[in-house]
């Protein structure tokens, strides 16, 4: 039987966590100009992944 392989752009982005899976948030990594401040600061920092993606990324990346 051959290894289950992760999704190698997926294995960067979700990380475990006693709780869940996180990720970072998006919309933060360029044209940050026109965006307000109070946006700026609310993408910042990581989320959960919710509920309904959680079995996608699960198998993106089996070893999570």
């Amino acid at each position: 039987m051959p290894k289950i392989k992760s999704n190698s752009g997926a294995a960067k982005r979700f990380k475990k966590t006693a709780h869940g899976i996180k990720h970072k948030q998006s919309f933060r990594s360029h044209i940050l100009t026109k965006k307000p401040t109070k946006r700026k600061r609310q993408l910042r920092g990581m989320k959960q992944v919710h509920d309904a993606d959680k079995a996608l990324v699960r198998r993106m990346v089996p070893k999570l």
